[in-house]
């Protein structure tokens, strides 16, 4: 377990020393004495936060307000729209690839509905069951371990997304952003409104949102690591410094500069050292090109 300190802010956090054994599984765990009003910023993966200490978390959002473990569809926090604190605050994130997330999570991202969801609520015993699991538990690599193999188990039950929609999502991130939604649609051999029914339905937002999702978090990372907005903008495939600052208000309600100080963004080196991003899950029925499927 590694501190992680950010002005005030000093957390205990903590990485698993192996890879998941489930492709587009990432985790880490943190200890957090005070968390004091967080702001959630928006990443391309569904987020599960289980809790499991003696504290008890709190996320304040536009619902309402929402305590103990949750989970969360890709771009969970827009415009700045969620906090979190609490005391004494233990717990477990994961971050699931949405290409696996319907499987692991036994429904779509997209019923998730932009909210948070108990995980009490969405898993029934299981949500239960995970956090007095984790609690009683002796060590990090213990609750990463048992986490990981009901994540296993939940995947292998679970239903898969259509093959060109995660290869229409790999596209996404492997090119961060850069790339048209026509052209994805072109490569699968679907009609744009196939691919936005079928991405939406089953990945839980639009490919034009996944798109530029994905580049902001690539840019928003940059920033963090202490590049100038003009220079992120034009790299970052955006048309000038505007569109990056307009982007980044969008999904932060912050400017790029705020931003840039972010505790949610600036923990990431340490809490994922791969930026967070799930490895690529195995696909079945997709072996380089799909153009020309059905």
């Amino acid at each position: 377990m590694r501190t992680f300190t950010h002005g005030t802010a000093v957390w205990d956090v903590a990485s698993p020393q192996r890879p998941s054994g489930v492709a587009g599984v990432a985790m880490a765990g943190f200890r957090v004495r005070d968390l004091d009003t967080l702001r959630m910023v928006p990443h391309p993966a569904v987020t599960l936060l289980i809790e499991f200490g003696a504290g008890s978390p709190v996320l304040d959002c536009a619902a309402g307000q929402q305590r103990g473990s949750v989970v969360a569809a890709p771009g969970f926090g827009p415009g700045g729209a969620v906090w979190a604190r609490g005391e004494n605050v233990e717990c477990l994130q994961v971050r699931l690839s949405p290409v696996i997330a319907r499987a692991v999570l036994g429904t779509s991202p997209a019923d998730l509905d932009g909210a948070p969801v108990s995980l009490g609520d969405l898993w029934g015993r299981d949500g239960i069951r995970i956090r007095e699991q984790l609690g009683d538990a002796p060590s990090w690599p213990e609750r990463f371990a048992w986490t990981d193999a009901l994540l296993a188990r939940r995947y292998e039950a679970g239903p898969p997304v259509d093959p060109e929609v995660a290869w229409a999502w790999h596209r996404i991130v492997g090119s961060r952003g850069l790339v048209r939604v026509d052209a994805l649609a072109a490569e699968v051999g679907w009609s744009r409104k196939r691919l936005w029914s079928r991405f939406w339905s089953q990945l839980g937002l639009p490919p034009k949102r996944a798109v530029k999702l994905v580049r902001f978090d690539h840019a928003a990372h940059r920033l963090v690591a202490g590049e100038g907005a003009a220079r992120v903008a034009a790299d970052a495939g955006y048309a000038d410094q505007s569109h990056l600052h307009r982007d980044v208000m969008a999904f932060t309600g912050a400017t790029p500069a705020a931003v840039a100080c972010e505790r949610f963004l600036a923990v990431d080196d340490i809490a994922w050292p791969s930026r967070g991003v799930p490895a690529k899950p195995h696909v079945p029925g997709i072996s380089g090109s799909v153009a020309g499927r059905g």
